[in-house]
């Protein structure tokens, strides 16, 4: 299954970077460090071409510093684009991110008459309202732990001559990259009735057994785990936890609850779900299939205006659908 999500305020907010972006010199784009492909958001990055980019890898404390690393240097080999990774327990985060907006762009923020515009983005529950308020050092943000909090922009002054314009969290209009949709939902960046969590809780069981099994072994006092399926590794869980209906049979769906909980609070461990070259391979079949899925829909129609004579029908041997 699909999992989509795309709230009718996220329209309203895609209208409100395209207005603000004009007049931005940087953007700041926050990612979750547990998810950084899947939660970089392609419909922002149409958004804000051209603009010097600075990408941070929030929550980095609850993810595999391994894979943090091998992000950053991913993200920092792309042109105008910079990274630095993110947590609770940096002492100076308004100086880092100040400090790397000022590498992007030098000319700006150097007197009033012109001062450095920022905008910050990012999909919902990524942490950019309570990274706000640290950077201000007051509740200036709404938060919670909840998708789409944040529902107007806000603009924050850190210093001198350096403006910071804060935006709802927005997801794009179409999820392409079916793991991205799973890994997203398990992160809870994804409003909570949009997918199935038996789904969700699987496909975030068939990575952490095959990345990270000492992990789940050491959670839930199992063995084996690599070599389990995904429906018998949520089974064993659901029977250590207690997770019984009538007839000793096994409640799935509290089993997932489990899981998914487990994986957001990261009582796992420090994980991360993906790989720059794992996303990278996600990413281009996605493209693959929804090309595909295209050529079909664009045939469809083009029957469909042929039956109802709103457009001549093809001469014999011509190709219908084909619009290349």
């Amino acid at each position: 299954m699909a999992i989509q999500w795309f709230p009718g305020h996220m329209h309203l907010t895609r209208k409100a970077i395209e207005e603000r972006v004009k007049e931005i010199d940087v953007v700041i784009e926050l990612l979750d460090a547990r998810l950084p492909g899947s939660s970089a958001n392609p419909m922002l990055a149409q958004l804000t071409a051209g603009k010097p980019a600075l990408k941070v890898l929030n929550k980095q404390d609850l993810a595999d510093p391994v894979r943090t690393q091998e992000w950053l240097a991913h993200f920092n080999a792309l042109p105008g684009t910079r990274a630095l990774g993110l947590d609770a327990s940096m002492t100076a985060p308004a100086k880092a991110l100040i400090d790397a907006c000022f590498a992007l762009a030098p000319k700006r923020g150097a007197s009033m008459a012109k001062p450095m515009r920022v905008l910050i983005c990012g999909i919902p529950n990524v942490g950019k309202s309570t990274l706000i308020n640290t950077l201000k050092g007051k509740r200036s943000a709404k938060t919670g732990d909840e998708a789409g909090v944040t529902k107007i922009e806000q603009r924050i002054v850190l210093q001198d001559a350096f403006y910071l314009f804060d935006t709802p969290g927005v997801l794009w209009p179409r999820i392409i990259v079916a793991k991205s949709g799973y890994n997203l939902a398990a992160s809870g960046a994804i409003g909570k009735n949009a997918f199935d969590e038996e789904e969700v809780a699987l496909e975030l069981l068939d990575t952490l057994r095959q990345h990270y099994p000492a992990q789940v072994e050491t959670r839930y006092k199992l063995t084996g785990v690599a070599e389990q399926t995904d429906e018998q590794l949520l089974e064993a869980i659901g029977r250590k936890r207690g997770a019984l209906q009538s007839g000793g049979r096994i409640n799935l769906q509290k089993s997932a609850e489990v899981v998914i909980h487990d994986f957001r609070q990261s009582s796992l461990g420090r994980i991360t779900l993906e790989t720059p070259e794992e996303f990278a391979q996600w990413l281009a079949h996605g493209q693959k299939m929804d090309a595909e899925r295209q050529v079909k829909k664009d045939a469809i129609e083009l029957d469909r205006a042929i039956r109802f004579k709103k457009v001549p029908r093809p001469a014999r041997g011509e190709p219908s659908g084909d619009k290349a």
